[in-house]
C-alpha cells in the first residue's frame, strides 16, 4: 500500500490487529502527510485520549503535518486487558502487528516514554521500513544510571498502585499525575487522574512496570543508521534527562534538544511545546519529499535503459540474465540498479523488492 493511501484523514479511524502471540491490540490512524508510528507510551486510551486537554494538542499539531499511528499496548485502553506477558519481544511483537495493519510500506517512528526500547528493537530489525527514529522524553535502558533511592521509589509506586490504583477517589493517583505534569491546570490534572483509571487495571499497571525494568535495547543503538532526533525535558520527574544524553551518545549521529521544561507530557501553553513541534516538522521534512516523489510516474524519474532492467528484474529474472537480454555485462546492469535506487530512495537488502513493488504499482 502507498504511504500516502491514509493520509488526509481528518478523524481518527480505530481498527484492530493481533499480535504473534494472538493478543489484540487496538490503533488508530489520523492526520495527513507522512507518516509517523508512535511507540506507544506507558498510559493511553485511544477514544478517551481523541478529547484530552492534556494530548488534543499534540494530536491536532502534528497530524497536520503528518499520518499519526498510535496503539494502546497490551494490556491497556482498547486492546486486550487478560494480558500477563509485557516482556521487550511481546511488546516489538505489538509494534509489528500495527506496522504491518496499517500497510505503511515506510515510517517514521517516534519512541515515546517506555517505548524506547521497543522502537530501538524493531528499528534495529526492519531499518527499510523505518525512516528515521524520534525519541520523546524516553531511554534506551530503563535501569541506565538508576540509584538505590530510586528503587525505594519505584517500590513505593508499586504499593500506591496496588492499594489506590482503581479507587472511584484520584487521591492515590494523583501522584503519578503530579509527577508527569506538574504544571498542568487542575482540569488537566483531573483529566490525567481519569486516565490512569480507565487505561488500566491496578494488576497490569504492577506487572507491565515489574517487566519494563528488564527491557534494555542500548547494545542496538551503534548499530542504528538511520537518523535519530531526541527531544527530552530538562526536568523530566519520570526519565530524567540523563536518558537523552544516554541515547544520543549510543546512536551514530543522532541529534539532541533539550527541552524547557519540567513536563514529562508537554503542555500547549508551554514555550517548549512549540519548539518540539518545529524540531519534528523539520525533521519530517525529507521524508515529505519521499512521499511526493512517490506520486510521479516512474517514466519521469527512471531512464528507458533503467526501465527496461527494472522491468526484467520485476519478472524474476537475475542479474546475469539481465545481461544476457539486454545484451550489457552484469556490471553494467548492477550500475543502472544503484541507479535506480538512488532515484527512488531506496537502500538496504529490501531495495530491489521494494523498486520492484513500485513499478508493478506504479501509474
Amino acid at each position: 500500500m502507498p504511504a500516502t493511501s491514509r493520509a488526509g484523514n481528518p478523524h481518527q479511524q480505530i481498527r484492530f490487529c493481533r499480535a504473534p502471540d494472538g493478543v489484540r491490540i487496538a490503533y488508530a490512524v489520523h492526520g495527513g502527510g507522512p507518516p509517523i508510528l508512535i511507540s506507544t507510551c506507558w498510559l493511553s486510551h485511544l477514544q478517551h485520549d481523541w478529547a484530552s486537554p492534556v494530548w488534543r494538542h499534540f494530536l491536532e499539531d502534528i497530524g497536520r503535518f503528518a499520518t499519526i499511528i498510535r496503539f494502546d499496548e497490551r494490556g491497556h485502553g482498547l486492546s486486550d486487558w487478560d494480558v500477563t506477558d509485557f516482556s521487550l519481544e511481546a511488546r516489538v511483537g505489538d509494534l509489528t502487528a500495527v506496522a504491518d495493519d496499517a500497510g505503511f510500506d515506510t515510517f517514521a517512528l517516534m519512541a515515546m516514554a517506555q517505548g524506547g526500547p521497543v522502537a530501538i528493537s524493531y528499528a534495529h530489525r526492519n531499518p527499510d521500513r523505518v525512516t528515521r527514529l524520534v525519541f520523546y522524553d524516553s531511554y534506551a535502558d530503563p535501569q541506565h544510571g538508576i540509584t538505590d533511592d530510586d528503587l525505594e521509589l519505584e517500590d513505593a509506586f508499586e504499593h500506591i498502585i496496588k492499594a489506590g490504583w482503581g479507587r472511584p477517589e484520584g487521591t492515590f493517583r494523583r501522584v503519578f499525575s503530579t509527577q508527569m505534569i506538574p504544571d498542568a491546570t487542575e482540569e488537566q490534572l483531573g483529566w490525567l487522574d481519569d486516565l490512569l483509571k480507565v487505561s488500566v487495571s491496578p494488576r497490569t499497571a504492577v506487572l507491565a512496570r515489574q517487566q519494563r525494568k528488564w527491557a534494555d535495547a542500548s547494545a542496538l543503538m551503534p548499530e542504528l543508521a538511520m537518523p535519530a532526533l531526541v527531544l527530552h525535558s530538562l526536568r523530566d520527574r519520570m526519565n530524567n534527562f540523563d536518558h537523552a544524553r544516554h541515547l544520543s551518545t549510543g546512536i551514530p549521529g543522532a541529534r539532541l534538544v533539550p527541552l524547557d521544561s519540567g513536563n514529562h507530557i508537554l503542555l500547549a501553553g508551554e514555550p517548549a511545546w512549540p519548539v518540539f513541534v518545529a524540531e519534528v516538522r523539520d525533521f519530517l521534512a525529507d521524508d515529505r519529499v519521499t512521499e511526493t516523489a512517490r506520486k510521479v510516474p516512474l517514466s519521469q524519474i527512471l531512464s528507458g535503459r533503467e526501465l527496461e532492467v527494472l522491468g526484467l528484474a520485476a519478472d524474476g529474472r537475475d542479474n546475469e540474465e539481465i545481461a544476457h537480454t539486454l545484451s550489457l555485462s552484469i556490471r553494467t546492469v548492477e550500475r543502472h540498479l544503484q541507479n535506480i535506487y538512488a532515484k527512488l530512495d531506496l537502500q538496504g537488502k529490501a531495495a530491489r523488492t521494494a523498486a520492484v513493488a513500485r513499478l508493478l504499482g506504479a501509474p
